[in-house]
C-alpha cells in the first residue's frame, strides 16, 4: 500500500506527501496526526490503528480546517461527522462474500468456527458482522460453534485453531478475517491430520492464501488490491482538497476469489 501510494503521488505535479507509520501504536498515531495539524497540511489520510481512539485527534484536524480521509479501516461512527470521506473496501460486503462462499462449499449444512481480527479494530468487527448476518440469512443450516480473535497474527490464529481442534471433534469449516490467520488455522489442522475434512475461507486474499488455493488446500477468499486501495485514497483526498463532491463512503471493488476463478487474479504481493 505505502509503495503504491508514494509511486502514484510521484506521478502528480504539485503533490507533496508525508508518510508516517505508527507501527500499530495508537498513541503514536495520535501524536503524528497532531504534528501534521501543526504543519497545516492541506489534507490528512489516516489508516486508523484503532477506530475509536483516533476520533479526538480527527476532530482536532477538522477544527483546524484540515479535511481528513479515512483509508482502509473505518473510524468509529461517532467520528463520521469529522471526516470528509472513507476510502477503502466495504468490509461488511467482504464478510458477506465469505459467508456465501462458505454456504456454497458446505452445501448449506455444517459446523464451523470463526477466527476474527483484532478486537476493537473496525475492519475486524465489520467483517465478522457481515459474515454472521449473511450466513444466518443464506444458510441457517451452517452453525458457528465458536469465535475467537486471531489478532491478524498467523501464529496466534494457529494456537486458536489448535484449541478448537482439541475442543470439537467435528469442524466442517473455518472462517478467518484474513488469509494470514486462515493459513495459521490451516497449518494447525494439517498438523492434526484433519485439514482434508475442512473448508478454509478468508476475507482478504494474501499470497499465502493464494498459494494454498493453488495446492487445493484453501477454498476461497476476497481479493483486495493494496494498489487500488492506495490510489483510491489519494484520489479521494485530492478531490476533497479541490472542493469536489466525493461520496462519503468511497468503496472500491473486492471480488470473490476461489480455486475456480483464481487464474483471473494476480498473486497478492503481501
Amino acid at each position: 500500500y505505502e509503495q503504491a501510494f508514494e509511486e502514484y503521488a510521484a506521478t502528480m505535479d504539485g503533490v507533496e506527501t508525508v508518510v508516517l507509520d505508527a507501527g500499530g501504536d495508537v498513541a503514536r498515531q495520535i501524536g503524528q496526526i497532531q504534528d501534521l495539524i501543526q504543519q497545516q497540511v492541506d489534507a490528512i489520510i489516516i489508516w486508523p490503528t484503532q477506530g475509536q481512539a483516533v476520533v479526538p485527534a480527527v476532530r482536532q484536524a477538522q477544527m483546524a480546517g484540515i479535511p481528513v480521509v479515512i483509508t482502509n479501516s473505518q473510524i468509529a461512527e461517532e467520528g463520521f461527522e469529522f471526516i470528509a470521506s472513507f476510502s477503502g473496501p466495504d468490509n461488511i460486503t467482504q464478510g458477506q462474500y465469505s459467508a456465501e462462499m462458505m454456504c456454497e462449499a458446505l452445501d448449506g449444512e455444517g459446523q464451523i468456527v470463526q477466527i476474527t481480527g483484532q478486537p476493537g479494530y473496525t475492519t475486524a468487527m465489520e467483517r465478522q458482522q457481515g459474515f454472521e448476518d449473511r450466513l444466518a440469512e443464506a444458510c441457517p443450516g451452517v452453525e458457528i460453534m465458536e469465535s475467537q480473535p486471531g489478532d491478524w497474527n498467523r501464529e496466534r490464529a494457529q494456537r486458536v485453531m489448535e484449541n478448537f481442534l482439541t475442543k470439537y471433534d467435528q469442524i466442517d469449516g473455518v472462517y478467518s478475517g484474513d488469509d494470514n490467520m486462515g493459513v495459521g488455522a490451516l497449518n494447525a489442522a494439517k498438523a492434526a491430520g484433519r485439514a482434508e475434512d475442512m473448508v478454509f475461507i478468508g476475507a482478504t486474499n494474501f499470497a499465502v492464501g493464494y498459494e494454498a488455493m493453488e495446492r487445493g488446500e484453501y477454498y476461497g477468499s476476497v481479493y483486495q488490491s493494496p494498489v487500488e486501495d492506495a490510489r483510491n485514497a489519494l484520489d479521494t483526498a485530492l478531490a476533497v482538497v479541490r472542493g469536489e463532491e466525493v461520496p462519503f463512503l468511497n468503496y472500491f471493488d473486492t471480488p470473490k476469489i476461489t480455486q475456480a476463478n483464481m487464474d483471473e487474479f494476480s498473486k497478492p504481493v503481501f
